[in-house]
């Protein structure tokens, strides 16, 4: 019996044959037709809108540059850890103040008022290095927990030139990121099972090369003495904000804080958009290092991999709402939880390539960005694949893969399990 063919209909507006696929959107390749039938989600506040333009911006004039753009390190990165070291200057002289208000009006109420005053607000203030925070459902990995896992994200390390984690936390969402905890500002890898399952080995080792090239470039915005400063700035201008349904006595202090409340915004602002042409840049670098450790091929499929990241979030909605649906039984939510990241992958992996290339054209019409941080993904994945190619400088091996997998299994069990429980919501 001869297979079916793909249903098809007339483009209606250039009259070209267009294939139907009831799992995705319908749309004309040669004249754009219904490419991008969705709006885009509005920026949420004025801030956000002026922040996301600017990105846009950042990441179309890198793009331009090419490498010169990237080789250098900006004004604006110079005077951001500037301002930021003012910021904290700040922060000391209130302690210090305080601290002399103490000691000079020892004996007096209003001497360790205001002397307890200044100490506290230096205090809310001061500089914080995070801490390892996580929530029951997500486990942390060790080293002596999985070492295959560790060993390949030290080879990656190496290859982009940087150490690797000390610590990995496993989570539910499609996406992956890198931050520091702690006074020694230890090193730790958030990794989610909803990416980290719909990649290939060699894409898994683009992601990784992508996450520690953060660290190796160095990225301004999310440096200690950048981050804090900004903390520390939104808390100034949450402690200044105006009180709401005021009495007369607070209405007047409202007034008498408005002068110090923009200024304190306006810095905020100003630090913050200082900042984004170095997150830019940082993330152009990343890419270059996910290139180099991976290959560029594979690092161009994992820009279009994350295109699909919205359907790895529905289809783990899917997933738990099918299995609440069902049946409330504890033995239908342990047949849903296993597997479960199996079907994932492979109902990702059956997207094909026409859904990609309709995602790619979307990115370029909206400018898409993950966030205001990141350049338009359509721009990075465009550079990768103009620029030289890169092999591949790490190789998984099949076994090394499987002993990864089976490292990760009890943590892919325990994130299952809050995906079916929790997602439906």
């Amino acid at each position: 019996m001869e297979s079916e063919r793909p249903a098809a209909k007339q483009c209606p507006d250039c009259g070209q044959g267009v294939p139907v696929d009831p799992r995705f959107v319908t749309w004309c390749a040669a004249c754009g037709w219904n490419v991008d039938p969705g709006a885009p989600e509005a920026p949420e506040g004025r801030l956000e809108a002026v922040r996301r333009r600017l990105a846009r911006r950042h990441g179309e004039q890198l793009f331009a540059e090419g490498a010169d753009g990237l080789a250098r390190k900006d004004a604006s990165s110079i005077l951001a850890r500037a301002l930021a070291l003012l910021v904290h200057a700040v922060t000391l002289g209130l302690a210090v103040a305080g601290t002399a208000v103490l000691v000079s009006g020892i004996g007096t109420f209003s001497g360790w008022a205001l002397g307890l005053l200044l100490l506290g607000t230096a205090v809310v203030l001061r500089p914080r290095f995070g801490s390892l925070s996580t929530t029951v459902e997500e486990p942390v990995l060790h080293r002596a927990d999985a070492p295959q896992l560790f060993g390949l994200i030290d080879e990656v390390a190496a290859v982009v030139g940087t150490r690797g984690v000390d610590a990995v936390v496993i989570e539910a969402d499609a996406n992956a990121s890198v931050s520091t905890y702690g006074i020694r500002q230890r090193r730790v890898l958030r990794l989610g099972l909803g990416l980290w399952e719909v990649l290939t080995p060699r894409q898994r080792v683009a992601l990784l090369g992508h996450e520690l090239g953060h660290y190796a470039n160095g990225d301004t915005r999310h440096s200690a003495i950048v981050h804090n400063a900004l903390r520390s700035l939104s808390l100034w201008v949450y402690f200044l904000s105006p009180t709401p349904n005021p009495t007369m006595t607070e209405r007047f202090a409202n007034y008498l804080m408005a002068v110090p409340r923009w200024a304190v915004y306006g810095v905020l602002v100003l630090l913050d958009q200082l900042t984004l042409r170095a997150a830019q840049r940082a993330e152009y670098l990343a890419d270059e290092a996910a290139a180099r450790a991976a290959s560029t091929d594979a690092a161009v499929e994992l820009m279009d991999k994350l295109l699909v990241a919205g359907s790895v979030s529905l289809e783990l909605r899917r997933e738990s709402v099918a299995a609440q649906t069902k049946s409330r039984g504890a033995g239908s939510r342990d047949e849903a939880e296993r597997g479960l990241w199996d079907r994932l992958a492979e109902r990702i992996g059956a997207v094909p390539e026409r859904e990609y290339e309709r995602l790619r054209r979307v990115a370029a019409l909206r400018g898409h960005a993950v966030d205001s941080t990141h350049p338009p993904t359509h721009l990075r994945r465009r550079r990768l694949a103009e620029a030289a190619a890169h092999p591949a400088a790490v190789r998984p091996t099949e076994d090394a893969t499987a002993a990864i997998d089976a490292e990760l299994a009890g943590s892919r069990s325990r994130v299952a399990r809050r995906v079916i429980r929790d997602y439906a919501g």
